[in-house]
């Protein structure tokens, strides 16, 4: 294995220790990363280089022309770049490694696996149509495209429900002074598939000289071994299987229907004087993640930011984390916005997720009376509430606790997650991200 080997390797091992994606979601620098680029820090492993030994030693050598003898010392080392320690520095240059960069795409498969979800993101548009596997059956079509398999299964199938035992039949019409009609009242009642014309025919060919051969047909039955269709098959094979024009069926591809899976997630955040800078970072950490798992589930995933006191207002991105105001709280201002602002996005053109955070506290009334007729209301995927409060639920924080008592903790369109604390994060993305059932279309 060669240095470049060396370097490779050390630099898939690097990739390897990268910091685990639950602990970077829970614990990590999130600020680092953008919309479409998650920058996940690695451990670093430092590269192997070589150093110059500067132990106080000198040396021995050979030459001539102005160089020492034999023997003589070679003098002191002389100083070189980086042996003040100020440049150069092994490592120093190591910026390249200390972040494994993923794409939402790949987030969102990985967090799949951590969490073990399964989200089935559904296409709304229809955006082409085109064939897919000939699985599609039609009673026409080119003989390029007959399914002679299928049609041999047919006349098998008929032959199977056909065939009898002809011989045992011909040996009933011997029996003393039976008639055609008595053999065929007895072969119906065996179920077995026989015409009065084929019985008539073999009837008549009975040579005079065998016919009274059995005195009954209990005698037949006792003597002659019956021998079902399948043991004449296995005997005689198959000479031909019979056909018939509606056993013919053609392949045809299915038409399939790519639909763009299109989304749009609303963050609605509590911005009040109660929002203080923990409760701020947790709706953060909870939001953020939750935002690159879409972006990457979806084909098109646009996001509106929504910040709230009393009022409710538009706001980017940027700006959604860090705004605190002085005011009071009313949740139903910011679903009032959303429902206007959703406006852009038809429901049956796109899916759509509501995420709302805060610390549970509202104005009186405002959650059963405004809030939850709002959510009611909103068409989405998924509502979701988000109730941080890292010192303890206060008195007044009843907003998640009424939503739970009146949509159910079963509810496949409503989730309600509690995060206290950094550890609580990932159970809050799981318990979003894995109530959202069946997709209403």
């Amino acid at each position: 294995m060669g240095l470049r080997d060396d370097l490779e390797r050390f630099r898939e091992v690097g990739e390897q220790r990268r910091e685990d994606l639950a602990d970077f979601i829970q614990y990590g620098e999130l600020g680092r990363s953008g919309p479409g680029e998650i920058n996940i820090p690695v451990k670093i492993v430092s590269l192997p280089e070589f150093e110059y030994d500067q132990r106080d030693k000198g040396g021995v050598g050979q030459g001539e022309d102005g160089t020492p003898d034999t023997g003589q010392p070679v003098g002191q080392p002389q100083p070189q770049p980086g042996d003040d320690g100020e440049e150069g520095e092994p490592g120093e240059e190591g910026g390249e490694h200390e972040y494994y960069e993923m794409d939402p795409e790949e987030f969102a498969e990985e967090l799949d696996e951590e969490l073990g979800l399964d989200l089935d993101p559904k296409g709304k548009t229809v955006v082409e149509e085109k064939e897919g596997p000939f699985t599609d059956l039609t009673r026409t079509g080119p003989n390029s495209t007959l399914d002679f398999e299928r049609m041999f299964k047919e006349g098998l199938k008929r032959k199977l429900a056909m065939d009898f035992d002809e011989e045992f039949l011909r040996e009933l019409c011997k029996v003393e002074d039976i008639d055609p009609r008595e053999v065929f009242e007895w072969a119906r009642g065996e179920n077995l598939p026989v015409s009065m014309a084929w019985i008539e025919e073999a009837y008549a060919d009975i040579p005079d000289e065998e016919r009274g051969k059995w005195a009954s047909i209990e005698e037949v039955e006792a003597n002659v071994e019956r021998e079902d269709v399948q043991q004449k098959i296995r005997r005689e094979g198959i000479d031909h299987v019979p056909f018939r024009r509606e056993d013919e069926r053609y392949r045809h591809p299915e038409i399939i229907e790519e639909k763009e899976k299109n989304v749009v997630v609303v963050n609605i955040r509590d911005v009040s004087g109660s929002m203080r800078e923990k409760k701020r970072e947790l709706v953060e950490r909870t939001f953020t993640p939750l935002d690159w798992y879409l972006q990457g589930k979806y084909d098109n995933a646009e996001f509106v930011y929504i910040a709230h006191d009393a009022e409710a207002w538009a706001v980017e991105r940027d700006e959604f984390f860090g705004i605190r105001s002085g005011g009071g709280t009313k949740i139903s201002s910011a679903y009032e916005l959303a429902n206007e602002l959703l406006e852009k996005y038809p429901w049956s053109d796109w899916n759509r997720y509501v995420f709302a955070a805060g610390d549970s506290e509202n104005s009186s009334n405002d959650t059963s009376e405004r809030v939850i007729p709002l959510m009611e209301e909103i068409p989405a995927n998924l509502h979701a509430y988000v109730e941080t409060q890292p010192s303890g639920n206060a008195i007044n924080a009843t907003h998640a606790e009424e939503l739970e008592r009146h949509f159910g903790t079963d509810a496949d369109d409503v989730a309600v997650a509690y995060v206290n604390s950094k550890d609580d994060v990932t159970d809050a993305i799981y318990e979003i991200l894995s109530t959202e059932g069946e997709t209403n279309e």
